[in-house]
């Protein structure tokens, strides 16, 4: 068993090892390569197709959970956006959010930890941290708007 999941794993962006093998990456698409406007080539390719709405593990089995959800929604499929990480629906985002978190902290063991990374491009992330009963420790914004937030819970 892997010490971390990422159950929406997307390209592995931020990863310094992409097939890092203490993580379980996870995506809702199973295996897809894009070519995007600028040029270049991107894979999506999970170690296991999963829906972060799901997580098809027991209790407790992972250490560590990274979750990324996407976090814009109303893109035109065919966007570089959509290829890279996927959207949000317009309808049903906050109860899809809601599902994820607490499918994530089901998975994480007590005293595990989850990072949270969110974007603020559509939705403040005040209100994301709403559809969770789990309190956050620290957090931190970054990126030249300062959107991005990276956010760490224990268990």
């Amino acid at each position: 068993m892997k010490l971390v999941l990422d159950p929406a794993s997307s390209t592995r962006s931020f990863y310094f090892d992409k097939k890092d093998e203490r993580v379980l990456f996870g995506d809702i698409r199973e295996k897809e390569t894009h070519l995007l406007t600028n040029g270049q080539t991107i894979h999506i390719e999970p170690d296991e197709v999963m829906d972060f709405r799901a997580i098809p593990y027991p209790d407790e089995s992972f250490q560590c959970v990274i979750f990324d959800p996407p976090h814009r929604f109303n893109l035109k499929s065919e966007s570089d956006f959509i290829k890279k990480y996927g959207s949000l629906d317009r309808d049903t985002w906050q109860e899809d959010l809601s599902k994820g978190f607490t499918e994530c902290f089901r998975v994480l063991k007590a005293s595990g930890t989850l990072v949270f990374k969110w974007s603020e491009v559509s939705i403040p992330l005040r209100e994301i941290l709403k559809l969770t009963d789990n309190k956050p420790i620290i957090g931190h914004p970054s990126g030249k708007r300062m959107g991005t937030h990276w956010v760490l819970f224990i268990k």
